[in-house]
């Protein structure tokens, strides 16, 4: 396909029409202060902000961890099935706006259950939520059950047994929270169990973390995906794989500038990595908390990078190969990507 007759003046508009996939989303990272609000009045919980513009403003991270304290404080609203439900609704209204046609979704078992919320009520809500936005929006999605990797292996394996009995309500597993101390290797035997058990395996990694973090989540976590993976750029070798092996990078813009991982989105380097041949996709990784969900990262990230339409194809290209769907799903989505951009002057050729 011609992209070059798309000229620069349409990129936005086509950014926000094109199908597109997200696969790094924490569901709990969605969550906005109005409904943190109205959630908390609903179960009668205090919180340590007066307003929403007051716990808003609380938003300024320095680095990972001032960002996952007030991430568990504002998760600790989320107590019964409907809860996690409004909570997945309200981000697949948004998806729906975003022109997503399919989402796999972290979720953090560990954050609930560590204050008595049952497991049946963290998956039930969530699950439910994925059933309805298939049938309502046309959104199809998964669930992918993350360890919170500052907690222990003992941890993840008790989390893992109470998940076992909804198995048929989730996919895969994941690995999140604090990266720095905290090396892929120290999940090793619980990742062992969750993939001899059928389910999928994906991992943070090289996000703050250093490259030998990535190379441990592929050989000794098995991950089929990595997430985040912006420090690969720093290891030649790791790079080379990366490309060889068609191994996805799930990359977070705007999580990573709110983060400090790059001091501006200019210096961002997805655009380095496309070069690379790599499958680098956009998220939004916790869209409330970075100041934004799929389409902000998109028209942010391109107007920092100055990416044009061929990076902008690839890109949702990259986001269909790298979901966990059958083929004959993604040659469905490549033909609706493809009739998008006829639309904005693509010529077939």
């Amino acid at each position: 396909m011609n992209l070059e007759a798309i000229g620069a003046e349409s990129l936005p508009a086509l950014l926000c029409a094109m199908p597109k996939t997200e696969l790094h989303i924490h569901i709990e990272g969605s969550l906005e202060p109005e409904l943190i609000f109205a959630l908390a009045k609903r179960n009668s919980v205090r919180l340590n902000y007066a307003t929403v513009e007051e716990l808003r403003a609380a938003y300024a991270f320095t680095d990972l961890q001032s960002f996952l304290d007030i991430y568990y404080a504002g998760a600790s609203v989320l107590q019964q099935p409907q809860d996690f439900y409004d909570m997945a609704w309200a981000y697949f209204l948004r998806a729906k706006a975003d022109n997503i046609v399919h989402a796999e979704i972290f979720f953090d078992p560990q954050t609930h259950t560590e204050r008595k919320v049952s497991m049946r009520t963290v998956i039930t809500g969530l699950h439910q939520a994925c059933v309805d936005a298939k049938e309502k929006l046309g959104i199809s999605s998964s669930l992918i059950l993350c360890f919170l990797r500052h907690l222990s292996e003992e941890s993840a394996f008790e989390t893992l047994e109470q998940a076992i009995p909804f198995k048929d309500m989730f996919i895969g597993v994941g690995l999140d929270s604090s990266e720095r101390g905290h090396p892929p290797e120290k999940f090793e035997r619980v990742f062992k169990l969750a993939r001899q058990i059928g389910l999928k395996a994906v991992a943070h990694a090289g996000e703050e973390g250093p490259p030998a973090y990535i190379w441990s989540a592929l050989d000794v976590l098995h991950a089929e995906r990595i997430d985040h993976g912006v420090q690969a750029i720093h290891d030649e070798a790791l790079m080379k794989r990366l490309a060889d092996e068609r191994i996805p990078l799930t990359v977070c813009p705007l999580s990573n500038l709110k983060l400090c991982v790059f001091p501006s989105l200019s210096q961002h380097n997805l655009g380095q990595m496309l070069e690379k041949g790599l499958c680098v996709m956009i998220n939004s990784d916790d869209p409330a908390y970075f100041g934004g969900y799929l389409n902000d990262n998109y028209f942010q990230t391109f107007s920092a990078l100055k990416l044009n339409a061929t990076q902008a194809y690839q890109l949702a290209c990259n986001s269909f190969e790298a979901a966990f769907v059958s083929d004959a799903q993604r040659t469905v989505w490549r033909a609706q990507l493809d009739a998008c951009f006829q639309q904005f002057g693509a010529s077939s050729t």
